[in-house]
């Protein structure tokens, strides 16, 4: 028979185990073991993308809600997030001061040209360093990273009188040139881009096409741009973007011959002003809140249905396009 001593240390030994295997269960599940996430580590990650989130969607919940308020919600302190009713003239009166349908028309012709011409410009700059080796390569490498260094502002002037010079102001033309010649927006972020791209490429593929008689052009054609499909999106989407935003250099560029919708949104309230003046009378065709919010959504909105459709390859683009630094 076992004594009282002994059946007091099995006693403490066995709740000793019983502390330990709790302990363990308690650790892992707030902590985490090897392999697996805590719930004190979950609760932070997801705590800290839900409050990123929240920065970045409640500018686009603020607009949504207030351009849906008809003028009595918005004098309605008790109407805060739900409006009483689905009112569409905020939208109807942004529409007819933006002339939404013919101003993205335009906004499309002067950014998807030169975000194409700029994108298929960066591609051979980018192959041609990445490939070929010649006198002057570092010397040209320096300069298209002084381009991106450089702030814009010190070349706008002289750019502006070449422009002139060249008899280009007013049309597509002062975008496209530049474009053309790797000298449009942030084009030196896409030549590198590409750069870093074709030199991942295996040389023994261009090798083995060269065996089989093909030239370097055609090389480039059938095999570097198949492959280089995401660097292609990525530069494409954030070419298309940028010339979508500016507006600074439209406005010195264009003047009044062609207009985009971010132009517009500048020049809404004065615009809004002319066509429903306050001699209209009052109430519904004062400028309020509500149409502002409107017009603010329908000059981002084709951005927001082009990210949609193209999230898949946008994402995957910047995975595999080199911009992550791998």
């Amino acid at each position: 028979m076992q004594t009282k001593t002994q059946l007091d240390k099995n006693y403490v030994k066995t709740k000793t185990q019983q502390l330990d295997k709790y302990y363990f269960k308690t650790k892992r599940m707030f902590l985490g073991m090897q392999g697996t996430d805590g719930l004190l580590y979950k609760v932070l990650i997801y705590g800290l993308l839900v409050g990123i989130g929240f920065v970045y969607l409640y500018p686009l919940l603020y607009m949504g809600v207030y351009s849906f308020k008809s003028l009595d919600d918005l004098l309605n302190p008790l109407v805060n997030w739900i409006p009483t009713q689905f009112y569409t003239g905020n939208y109807e009166q942004a529409n007819q001061v933006l002339n939404f349908f013919s101003t993205l028309m335009e906004t499309l012709y002067v950014t998807v040209l030169p975000a194409l011409a700029q994108t298929a410009v960066a591609a051979v700059i980018g192959y041609g360093l990445a490939r070929f080796e010649f006198k002057g390569k570092k010397i040209i490498f320096v300069l298209v990273l002084a381009t991106f260094i450089i702030p814009p502002q010190v070349t706008l002037i002289p750019r502006y009188i070449f422009f002139n010079e060249l008899n280009i102001l007013g049309s597509l033309k002062a975008f496209m040139f530049p474009a053309m010649f790797g000298q449009g927006l942030n084009s030196a972020i896409f030549i590198l881009i590409f750069y870093q791209f074709f030199r991942a490429v295996p040389k023994a593929l261009e090798e083995a096409a060269q065996l089989d008689g093909a030239g370097h052009f055609r090389i480039f054609l059938t095999i570097a741009l198949p492959m280089a499909t995401p660097a292609i999106i990525i530069s494409f989407l954030f070419s298309f973007v940028w010339y979508w935003n500016e507006t600074y250099l439209a406005a010195i560029y264009f003047g009044d011959a062609l207009t985009t919708l971010p132009l517009q949104l500048q020049k809404f309230v004065a615009t809004y002003q002319k066509m429903f003046p306050a001699e209209m009378g009052l109430g519904e065709n004062q400028l309020n809140e509500g149409i502002k919010m409107a017009g603010t959504v329908l000059s981002i909105l084709p951005l927001l249905i082009v990210y949609f459709i193209t999230q898949r390859w946008f994402v995957e683009g910047v995975d595999r396009s080199g911009i992550t630094g791998e």
